[in-house]
């Protein structure tokens, strides 16, 4: 291996994704076992869980899966003990779980808006809480927090999920700065609009078709092309980068 491919080189890490199961989680768990990484991958379904294990495991990676509940403090507390039980460590923490949350102000129940509120915003925090001591013990780790274009851009009806990204990105500058001397990299990861399963059959329509001919890049990411820059966090490569927003979105933030 060359001096370049060492920088990029998780081989031996401990990487917990949540989210992990599906879409964009799918994604970064596999980009990181690629490198190299050994998996423990949380969500809030067991069977998606066990088949994104099974794809990971055929890398020879070892992977644990741990069905949780980001919101649920006490479940994060026992799902973080479970993963340092099964390797012994945590080096990287990716906080990808998330909900979509829209919908026009006037209009919204409290009750939408502390859902979105408590996943995307609490579940990251609740994780850092829990995590964050382990790597602060050890002087060593990173933190990847999937936030969004939206943390700077903004669009009608969106206002409950661009809140959580836009406060997701501020945590993550914080917790940064606080952890800074324990050598544990913090930083945001952003990605734009790619196409996933769970967004197909909308991009197909001609609304959908409407909002991809608007982006800059006149096309949707393809989710390959989110797992340089998620290896790049997560390794030795950004061991002086902390407190950073990376944006993987074609361009949508400049127009």
């Amino acid at each position: 291996m060359g001096t370049a491919g060492r920088w990029f080189d998780l081989t031996g890490r401990v990487a917990l994704v949540t989210g992990g199961s599906k879409g964009l989680g799918r994604t970064i768990a596999g980009a990181l076992a690629k490198a190299g990484a050994n998996l423990a991958i949380t969500s809030r379904t067991p069977a998606d869980l066990e088949r994104t294990a099974e794809e990971i495991r055929t890398l020879g990676r070892d992977v644990l899966t741990v069905p949780a509940d980001v919101t649920d403090e006490a479940g994060i507390s026992r799902m973080v003990d479970q993963v340092v039980a099964h390797f012994g460590h945590i080096d990287i923490l990716v906080n990808n779980a998330g909900i979509e949350g829209t919908g026009a102000i006037v209009e919204m129940g409290a009750s939408h808006w502390d859902a979105v509120m408590n996943v995307n915003l609490r579940g990251p925090m609740l994780c850092c809480k829990h995590v964050g001591p382990h790597m602060i013990q050890r002087g060593r780790g990173k933190v990847i927090n999937v936030a969004s274009v939206f943390a700077s851009r903004v669009a009608r009806y969106m206002a409950a999920y661009a809140a959580t990204k836009a406060g997701l990105v501020q945590l993550t500058k914080t917790l940064a700065l606080e952890w800074m001397r324990a050598n544990v990299q913090v930083n945001a990861l952003c990605p734009g609009y790619f196409l996933t399963p769970m967004n197909a059959a909308f991009f197909s329509t001609d609304q959908g078709r409407r909002l991809i001919e608007r982006l800059p890049s006149q096309r949707l990411g393809r989710p390959e092309e989110l797992e340089g820059a998620v290896v790049f966090l997560a390794s030795d490569a950004t061991s002086y980068m902390t407190g950073a927003t990376l944006y993987v979105d074609g361009g949508h933030q400049l127009a």
